[in-house]
């Protein structure tokens, strides 16, 4: 009988050491913590990216020089470059915490679960 409590206590305490809670890795220094004023910066310069593309793509490259395409070719890059890192950082951030646990430790908790129930 004592073995089995000293079981269960064991399972519990590792069950409560193996879920952590996504309000444990939350940010606690107000200066990393992203502000409606930097999410609305970063849309409008996002606009302000999105627009130079669109002259870029318009403008007519045919009459240009090969330096002025490359510079363009250069500029091109640099703004989809800075476009995909703003949409990934956006996503990143809106995403809400879950629970995560790894395959291992949902196969140990099954295991547990069928011998005890």
């Amino acid at each position: 009988m004592q073995m089995k409590k000293f079981t269960i206590g064991l399972m519990t305490a590792f069950m409560l050491f193996l879920i952590c809670p996504p309000q444990l890795k939350a940010e606690t220094d107000p200066s990393k913590v992203p502000t409606t004023e930097t999410e609305a910066v970063k849309r409008a310069e996002s606009e302000a990216m999105v627009v130079r593309l669109k002259e870029i793509k318009a403008m007519d490259i045919s009459t240009l020089k090969p330096e002025q395409k490359k510079e363009l070719r250069k500029e091109v890059r640099s703004i989809k470059s800075e476009l995909k890192a703003n949409s990934e950082s956006t996503s990143a951030e809106g995403r809400q915490g879950g629970f995560f646990i790894s395959v291992g430790a949902a196969i140990i908790i099954a295991l547990l679960l069928i011998i005890l129930l």
